[in-house]
């Protein structure tokens, strides 16, 4: 009897020191990928860097981030894909794919939603765009922890650009997705899809006459070396999503996810907030070099604006719901 009573203490407090020992343990090492199709001097792949160091000094070592730029994983459909099914963990993509996918994010890409990068900056934090997130996991798989951007869209032409009616015919360089192809469809432009890497010698073996680009990677890139023709027309957005899957989110600890929640989202908005502060002084820049510049505003694209209002008014209803959220911050 004595013998069963000390077992059963014995056990007790083995399987009550098990426990604690179990309660003290750290949440389970991860080694992270994140994946994305810019180049690594490109401002958001610095920003993955910069996110993948945080969150390894924070959680003391345990978890890592491997980041994979310049589409070594693939394209943005291939890596969407891959997030699906958990082989990829987390991902910096261009909303324009997230649009491919959720058409109301396309609403974000709608010409001359904003007027200037600073209304940009203000749109992407607000409550207006953060709400468009919420449509990831159930329609993509994903889940969506905030947005950065680049710049400001301009055209860059090998040839004469004065205006959108130059753009006629012009085998012109767009990210893959299907609200700019529209509205470069409706100027009488070719959009023609590409990876960013890829521009560069394309312009300058004449396999396209024109890209649509920021201030940013017009100068990264040195485009202007082989197309000195630029329109600053501001004529959209170009938002970009983290997102981490959702497979992966749903195993990871609680405390987990607000470390990569919390991490993420502040490098996401350092990255918003470096091309709000660099974006004059980038058009400065342009402006100082041996390049012709033309100006374009709202009016010279409206027939284009009006045909893309036909085809995506319908496919983004948030539409409304953000031109109120920047018609707010005009009035703020």
């Amino acid at each position: 009897m004595e013998l069963n009573m000390s077992m059963k203490h014995l056990m007790t407090s083995v399987m009550a020191g098990g426990l604690a020992l179990m309660m003290t343990l750290p949440a389970q090492a991860r080694d992270f990928r994140l994946g994305l199709i810019t180049p690594p001097p490109h401002r958001w792949t610095q920003a993955a860097e910069a996110f993948a160091e945080d969150v390894k000094q924070k959680s003391g070592g345990e978890h890592s981030i491997a980041v994979f730029p310049s589409q070594q994983l693939g394209n943005e459909a291939q890596m969407v894909q891959q997030l699906q099914t958990g082989a990829l963990d987390m991902a910096f993509l261009t909303v324009a794919e997230i649009s491919n996918r959720v058409p109301d994010f396309g609403a974000l890409y709608a010409p001359y939603l904003v007027e200037n990068i600073d209304q940009a900056a203000a749109l992407l934090k607000s409550e207006a765009a953060t709400d468009l997130l919420s449509q990831l996991p159930s329609e993509a798989g994903l889940v969506g922890v905030g947005y950065g951007m680049a710049g400001l869209r301009q055209v860059m032409s090998r040839d004469k650009l004065e205006g959108p009616a130059d753009l006629e015919g012009k085998k012109l360089r767009i990210t893959p997705f299907e609200p700019i192809r529209d509205f470069y469809k409706a100027t009488g432009a070719a959009p023609t899809p590409m990876p960013l890497p890829a521009v560069y010698d394309a312009l300058a073996n004449g396999q396209i006459d024109a890209i649509d680009m920021d201030f940013d990677s017009i100068l990264i890139f040195k485009f202007y070396d082989r197309s000195d023709k630029m329109l600053i027309s501001n004529h959209m957005m170009f938002p970009m999503v983290g997102v981490v899957s959702g497979r992966v989110w749903k195993d990871l600890s609680k405390d987990d996810r607000e470390l990569l929640k919390t991490s993420m989202r502040a490098q996401l908005d350092a990255v918003i907030d470096h091309f709000q502060a660099l974006e004059k002084k980038q058009e400065q820049e342009l402006r100082g070099l041996n390049i012709t510049i033309s100006e374009a505003n709202k009016d010279d694209f409206a027939d284009a604006i009006t045909e893309w209002e036909k085809i995506w008014a319908p496919k983004a209803p948030s539409l409304p719901n953000l031109r109120k959220a920047v018609a707010e911050i005009k009035g703020s």
